[in-house]
C-alpha cells in the first residue's frame, strides 16, 4: 500500500451495476456521489465524502449516449478540485474508438479527441479493455493499462470441449486478435473479408479459409447492429460449418441487433458486462469482468505488475 494513501471507488450513473460487482470483489464499499440533473438536461456531480489525498478510481464506460462521457469528465474535474492524490479512469468500454484515423477526407479522429478531453480534465491513468484499435493507447499522454478479455474468454472456450474447432475474425481488422487465439488454442483461423458501402451495412462478404465440418467461434471486440456477425454466421453455415458461435467483448447491441441474433444461425453469443445489456435473448450469455478489473485496481494501487492478466 502506498504510504499514507487509501483508495476509493466511485461510479458513473450507468456503470453502477458493474461498479457494485467490482467493489464486492475488492471487499470495499462503493463511494458516495450524487448527480444533480437540471430541467434542460445539464447535470453536475458531487462527492459526498472526502477524497483528499486518495487514489480515486472512477468506473464509467463511455457507451452512448454522450452523457456517460460528460459525466466521467465532470467526475474527473470534481476529483481534481477535491484534492484527490491520483485519479484513475476505469473505462471498460472506450467509446468513439472506431474513429482512430482519417479514413477519408475532412473527418474527425474522435478517439484522439476523447483522449485529449480526459487528459485536460485531469486524469492520471486509464484502465480499459479490448480497444477497437491498439494504437489508441498512444493517443494518451498518461499511462494506459489495456486489458484483454482473453483471460476470461479462453477458459470459457476450453470448457466447451468442442471438436474440430476453428477461430474466425469477422473482418481483416480483427485478424491479429483471432490469430492470437488460434495460435494459443492450436486450431485453424478463418477470415471474413467484407465490403461496406456505408457504416453498419455490409454489401459483400467472402470467407477466406476452410469451415467445412468445423465448429466455428467468431471473435470480435464489439457488436453494434449485428449485421456483420449474423451475415458471417449464415455464410459459414452455407459453406458447411457444423456450428457457429460468437464471442464479443462489448455488447453495444443497437436495434435490431437482438432480433437479428435471435433469428440467426448462431448457436450462442457471449458478451462481457462492460456495457449493460437490457434485452432478452435466449442465445445471449454474459460473463462478468468484475473480478478482472478488481484485481487490476488492487495491483495498480499497490504498484504491482499486471502482466499476469494477459494470456495471449
Amino acid at each position: 500500500m502506498p504510504l499514507g494513501h487509501t483508495y476509493k471507488v466511485f461510479s458513473g450513473t450507468n456503470s453502477r451495476y458493474l461498479a457494485e460487482k467490482i467493489c464486492d470483489s475488492l471487499g470495499c464499499e462503493l463511494g458516495k456521489m450524487t448527480t444533480t440533473r437540471f430541467a434542460d438536461g445539464e447535470f453536475a456531480v458531487t462527492y459526498e465524502e472526502s477524497i483528499r489525498g486518495s487514489y480515486v478510481f472512477l468506473i464509467q464506460s463511455t457507451f452512448p449516449s454522450s452523457d456517460n462521457l460528460m459525466e466521467l469528465l465532470l467526475m474527473i474535474d470534481a476529483a481534481k478540485r477535491a484534492s484527490a492524490y491520483k485519479i484513475i479512469a476505469v473505462i471498460p468500454y472506450f467509446g468513439w474508438a472506431r474513429q482512430d484515423r482519417k479514413d477519408k477526407p475532412r473527418v474527425s479522429i474522435g478517439a484522439k479527441l476523447i483522449a485529449d478531453l480526459l487528459s485536460v480534465a485531469g486524469v492520471d491513468r486509464v484502465i480499459t479493455m479490448d480497444l477497437h484499435a491498439d494504437q489508441i493507447q498512444g493517443f494518451f499522454n498518461v499511462p494506459v493499462d489495456h486489458l484483454y478479455a482473453s483471460s476470461i474468454f479462453v477458459p470459457y472456450i476450453k470448457s466447451l470441449n468442442i471438436d474440430n474447432l476453428a477461430i474466425a475474425s469477422p473482418d481483416v481488422g480483427g485478424s491479429k486478435r483471432a490469430g492470437s487465439y488460434s495460435k494459443h488454442l492450436g486450431v485453424p483461423m478463418v477470415l471474413c473479408y467484407k465490403l461496406r458501402e456505408k457504416a453498419n451495412e455490409v454489401s459483400e462478404m467472402k470467407i477466406i479459409g476452410k469451415v467445412t465440418g468445423k465448429n466455428v467461434i467468431i471473435l470480435d471486440d464489439m457488436v453494434d447492429t449485428a449485421g456483420t456477425l449474423t451475415k458471417a454466421a449464415g455464410l459459414m453455415m452455407e459453406y458447411g460449418a457444423k456450428s457457429v458461435r460468437a464471442i464479443v467483448t462489448h455488447a453495444i447491441m443497437s436495434p435490431p441487433a437482438t432480433e437479428r441474433i435471435q433469428d440467426s444461425l448462431l448457436t450462442e453469443i457471449m458478451f462481457t458486462d462492460s456495457i449493460p445489456y437490457k434485452h432478452e435473448c435466449a442465445k445471449v450469455h454474459i460473463i462478468s469482468i468484475a473480478d478482472l478489473f478488481a484485481d487490476t485496481i488492487q495491483k495498480v494501487f499497490n504498484n504491482e505488475s499486471i502482466s499476469s492478466q494477459y494470456l495471449l
